[in-house]
């Protein structure tokens, strides 16, 4: 089965286009999930991690839905 992963672009939208500091913010949160990677390019998490991130500690937000590339 694959991964689906998203870095802080995707965090961004499923958080409603929320700033780059916001996610950076958010991202170091010690209940924020841990990435599963940190590249060249930056952190990356798994999609599924961050989702249920989002349904516990903003459950007004819509974007936990996010139906982006999966």
């Amino acid at each position: 089965m694959p991964l689906h992963l998203v870095g802080p672009h995707e965090i961004r939208m499923r958080l409603g286009g929320i700033s780059r500091q916001r996610v950076y913010e958010i991202t170091h949160y010690s209940h924020f999930p841990a990435p599963v990677a940190d590249l060249v390019f930056g952190k990356i998490w798994l999609a599924d991690d961050v989702d249920a991130w989002i349904r516990e500690h903003r459950p007004g937000n819509h974007e936990a839905s996010w139906p982006g590339p999966r």
